[in-house]
């Protein structure tokens, strides 16, 4: 009687935990930024939303795949990749012949973006020859960060890095530094919300790079195939237009 009756109670736990998806197990796991709108943030009620969240939800459902999504930062996106712990990253991440080199495998580029800067509103800066002698933020590791290493030397400045943006951004409302250089769709985009008390710097922006969706173990070649094909269907049944015109207008 006893064997039976945990039997019983075996088969039930089984099917509250299916019930509840405690058992369901994800195709993919994919790692995010943090704070990096309006590509990946955060929305009033807690969801994780952006024009790279909206891709991949897009991609998945075109190819018929599933994901768990880690929103867990820049340089841990990378780590998490690297260490086996998730398939692949999406987050707004620049296409680049020294990344390629470094181990990351991207997919076809999805957006072009070009980095620029930005400082506070009452600032009195107006390019990059207003400069000398002045501190610039970046995030470590990103193109903004390359972008700035290579000009700062011709404009006298000392760049300083910080591991996520939101930190970045309040060093510069905050005065611990002059300015910062960020991808330009963020840097407008949060400023034309008011999410940044800051002004955009025009004719800073360099040469326009595309993002990619990365991978960082050759066996994972499905996934980036798989993206590939969802975008360019995306692309052609207008649901990438519709994705952009959401976020970017």
């Amino acid at each position: 009687m006893k064997r039976i009756l945990a039997l019983v109670l075996a088969v039930v736990l089984c099917i509250s935990l299916a019930a509840c998806g405690g058992t369901e197990e994800k195709d993919y796991v994919i790692a995010t930024d943090k704070g990096f709108s309006p590509f990946e943030f955060q929305d009033a009620e807690g969801n994780i939303v952006g024009i790279d969240m909206d891709i991949l939800a897009a991609v998945a459902e075109d190819q018929g795949f599933t994901y768990e999504l880690q929103y867990i930062g820049w340089d841990a996106a990378i780590a998490a990749c690297q260490a086996g712990q998730a398939d692949g990253m999406i987050a707004g991440a620049s296409i680049t012949e020294e990344r390629k080199n470094n181990g990351w495998t991207f997919s076809d580029g999805y957006y072009d973006a070009t980095q620029g800067m930005a400082v506070a509103k009452d600032s009195d800066i107006t390019g990059f020859a207003d400069m000398k002698g002045k501190k610039v933020a970046v995030k470590n590791g990103t193109m903004s960060n390359q972008y700035a290493e290579s000009i700062k030397d011709e404009y006298g400045f000392e760049v300083v890095t910080f591991s996520t943006s939101p930190d970045m951004y309040q060093a510069v409302t905050g005065g611990q530094v002059d300015a910062c250089l960020d991808d330009t769709p963020i840097l407008k985009y949060n400023i034309k919300t008011g999410e940044l008390d800051m002004k955009f710097v025009e004719g800073t922006e360099n040469e326009p790079a595309q993002y990619g969706f990365a991978i960082f173990d050759s066996s994972k070649q499905e996934l980036v195939d798989r993206f590939n094909a969802g975008l360019k269907n995306i692309r052609e049944n207008g649901k990438y237009d519709e994705i952009i015109a959401k976020y970017l207008g």
